[in-house]
């Protein structure tokens, strides 16, 4: 039961965005194509192979999932290490890179054929360095087109201005006695 004043429904609704209007038909999209491309090989070869397949991928994904998991471990450990010695920490070569070889591992992990291609295309180098360089330039430009600010005033904002106008900005102001005894036995909070 909710108490207060009913939120007004605005006559006009929001525009949906095009990735919430299209993302859902891409994914139907390409789970239909992964079924009917399994039954084609299944067809074109036997049921115990397509299995064979499934089961590769999965056992290479995660293999790769968990190298890649290790390096970054073995990574952030080397540069804890250096930070506590007081030694300025440099960028190694062949730090990067393993999100997107797990991401890589995780396609290769999804039952389907398209998704282990896509896997295996992700763990190739240079498919990796355009993929960096490409959501780098895409996260600097959204971060650039953003303003100033940090990332607390941008959330602030968000909720302040929602529609609904149940945020309301203000001041909490406790009416606490200054000492820190116990005020006596508390009740429990489950009944």
């Amino acid at each position: 039961m909710t108490t207060g004043a009913q939120t007004p429904r605005s006559p006009a609704r929001p525009s949906r965005s095009r990735l919430r209007t299209f993302l859902p038909l891409g994914i139907a999209a390409w789970l239909v194509l992964e079924i009917w491309l399994l039954t084609v090989v299944a067809g074109a070869s036997s049921g115990f192979i397509v299995f064979l397949l499934l089961v590769a991928g999965v056992v290479l994904g995660s293999v790769v999932i968990k190298a890649a998991g290790r390096r970054a471990f073995r990574n952030l450990t080397e540069t804890l290490n250096q930070q506590q010695s007081g030694t300025p920490t440099e960028a190694r070569p062949g730090s990067e890179g393993n999100g997107l070889m797990m991401l890589g591992g995780l396609l290769l992990i999804l039952p389907g054929l398209v998704s282990d291609a896509l896997g295996l295309v992700m763990l190739l180098p240079p498919v990796q360095k355009a993929v960096s360089r490409y959501a780098q330039r895409t996260v600097e430009r959204k971060l650039r087109d953003a303003g100033p600010g940090t990332l607390g005033d941008a959330f602030r904002q968000a909720r302040m201005h929602r529609p609904d106008g149940k945020v309301v900005p203000g001041e909490v102001v406790r009416d606490d006695p200054d000492d820190d005894t116990p005020q006596g036995p508390r009740p429990p909070l489950s009944r």
